[in-house]
């Protein structure tokens, strides 16, 4: 599967949010440990954790952007 081109500076903000999301919503989903509200924002925040090992996949997998040199 081939994937567009993203800049690593945005990729890198992205795992940035999604592993402070993460770790936020772990904390206090486990922090709360009563209900079934508490499950959710904990399983919510293992979510933002998966999402970023991906986005920090794609970061150390993705080529490099080569110009063209045809396109002077």
């Amino acid at each position: 599967m081939k994937l567009k081109y993203i800049k690593p500076k945005k990729l890198k903000v992205l795992i940035a949010l999604f592993f402070g999301s993460a770790a936020m919503g772990i904390y206090v989903g486990l922090e709360q440990a009563t209900g079934i509200q508490s499950l959710y924002i904990t399983l919510l925040g293992v979510i933002n954790l998966l999402l970023g090992g991906f986005v920090g996949y794609l970061l150390l997998t993705q080529k490099a952007k080569v110009r063209d040199s045809r396109k002077k």
